[in-house]
Formats: structure tokens, sequence, C-alpha cells
């Protein structure tokens, strides 16, 4: 065995050649069918159930997760297993997606008798639009492709990127159709980067009680450093009696006091902070106070509540724990 560089790259090339010109075939055969699939999977009552056999099958469960993330309740189902007892997952108020380059798959093509007596309808996939799964479907989406990127025409290439294509159509038409936006994305990915960043409040990761550094503006500018030492935040809130926000003093305030060299062993607090400082609302989103941060070059924010009473802060380390940033 011998491996050529260029032959290598060469055949990388030629294989997206062939899947791009497979997707650009299979855009221009879409038509009113696609639109009828559409309106029949937002109809369904119950779930989508995704169903293909081998490679088509593995393309199924993808399509079948781009589903379900985006607002259409849905489950994969094994043909093969579906003929030992798993059909019984399948309700009248489901609607079968069945997914076959051939439409002649035994295994697909054994159930749809049942599928028809159960009443459930049925989307196809398919590059055989003459085939057994078309004939039995409530609509077919033609999904062939002139040839495979294959060097043999063999193994399932071209064909399967464009049952995936189509799969992630139908995912998008009906994200639109559903009106699903960010926040409904978000609540289905809790655990991803876009789920913290969109369901993360600033209530939820900021500094709380004891552990908020504040002072009165009276407060000897000994207090203020011991305040600041103590909680470890890098600066300091200056409330005033009834515990709103008057000011803030950081370590970035210091710095350039002592490089003034000022005398700073008589001041207080209130001689010394930089007053109305930006505050955030409590109930805002985290990745809101980050914006902020990065919009005006600051490593702290303080929290308030709406009636602009401190009870919080947050620098950018506890967003970053938090993962938001």
């Amino acid at each position: 065995m011998t491996f050529d560089p260029v032959q290598a790259v060469r055949l990388a090339h030629e294989t997206l050649d062939i899947e791009a010109a497979a997707l650009l075939g299979l855009k221009a055969r879409l038509d009113e069918s696609f639109a009828h699939a559409v309106a029949m999977m937002l109809a369904v009552r119950g779930r989508v159930v995704v169903m293909g056999m081998g490679k088509s099958g593995h393309i199924g469960r993808k399509i079948c997760a781009t589903l379900a993330s985006t607002g259409t309740p849905a489950m994969f189902v094994h043909p093969a297993e579906a003929s030992h007892g798993d059909l019984g997952m399948i309700k009248a108020v489901d609607l079968v997606l069945a997914i076959s380059n051939s439409g002649e798959s035994e295994e697909l093509t054994a159930i749809l008798p049942v599928l028809k007596r159960l009443n459930v309808p049925v989307i196809a996939i398919t590059g055989g639009i003459a085939s057994t799964l078309a004939r039995h479907a409530d609509v077919t989406l033609d999904s062939s492709v002139e040839k495979e990127a294959c060097p043999l025409n063999l193994a399932p290439t071209a064909s399967t990127t464009a049952q995936l294509a189509l799969g992630d159509a139908l995912a998008v038409a009906l994200l639109d159709a559903r009106g699903f936006k960010e926040d409904d994305f978000a609540r289905s990915h809790p655990g991803g980067a876009l789920g913290r960043r969109l369901l993360t409040h600033i209530s939820d990761v900021m500094r709380k009680g004891e552990d908020v550094p504040q002072v009165r503006p009276e407060t000897p500018f000994t207090g203020l450093m011991r305040e600041m030492s103590d909680k470890g935040l890098g600066a300091s809130a200056v409330v005033d009696a009834g515990g709103r926000v008057v000011g803030i003093f950081t370590d970035g305030d210091l710095r350039r006091l002592v490089e003034k060299g000022i005398d700073l062993r008589s001041a207080c607090a209130g001689d010394v902070m930089h007053p109305k400082p930006r505050t955030i609302r409590d109930d805002a989103l985290a990745a809101e106070a980050a914006s902020l941060m990065e919009l005006h070059r600051i490593t702290s924010v303080l929290v308030v509540d709406a009636q602009g009473r401190l009870c919080g802060a947050l620098n950018s380390n506890d967003l970053m724990r938090a993962k938001v940033i």
C-alpha cells in the first residue's frame, strides 16, 4: 500500500465537488411537496418518529436530534426493532419520517402496511421515487443523487449528505414556523455555552450578603482598604444610609492616587470614591454584565435591586467560573 498525498487532496476536492453538486440538484427539485411535509409535521399532535436502516439510520438519528432541539418533539425508532415490539412506541397521533436511499430497505418496507393500518402518516426521504417506500408515503421528498462521491459509486456519501441536508431544511422551516427563538433553544441546551449565556442571571452568580464589600461615605480610608482586602473583589461599593450605591473605589483608583502622591491617611471613602458608578440589575442576564464590563473596560460591577439598593457584586472571575465568558 502506497500513500500519494497529491491523490488524497485531489480526491478530497472531487468529493466536495460531487456533494456540492448533489445539494444544488436537491435545491432545484424542492417543490410544494416540501411545504406539504412541513405542514404535516407542524400539525402532528404526537411526535415525529424518524426511521432508517444502516447509514440512513445514522443520518436519521442526527435529524431526530436536530428536530427535538429546535422545538419539534421527535424520537428515533430502529426499523428492525420495530418489527420485534418497538412498533408499539408509535401511536396514531405520531408521524413517521422514513429515510432510505433505495426506498426498498426490507426492514422498513415490512412495517409500512402496519403504519397504514394505524393511520400514521408517512413522509419519505428517498432517492427511489418509484420505490415501495415512495408508493406508501403520504409525501415523498426526492433525495436522489447523480452519483456517490465514493470512487466505486458504492459507499453512501453524496446520498447521505442529501438526506442530512433535507432533514436540516425541514428542521429550519419548522423552527421558523413555530416562532422558535434563542431563549427556546437555550432551554433545550441548558448545559451548552448558549444555554449558560441565555439562562444564567446575575442573581445566580453574584456575590451576596457578607461577601459584598461595602462602606459608608464617612468610613476612614483604612476601613475602606480593610473591607477591600477582606472581601477580595478588587473594589468596594460606597452606599448611603438607605443602602443605595453612591460610589465605588477600586484597586485601579488606589494605584492612580498613589501615583499622584496624594496623602490618604486622613481621607474617607467619600473623598476618594468614583461617584455614580455603573451598576446592573440583579434580574439581568449574566451575559449582559459581561458585555458591560467589556464595553467599559472594567473588571467588576455592582448589582442593585429595583430600588437601586446594593444587593450584590461580581467580577470577571465570577463570570468565568460560571462559564458565561
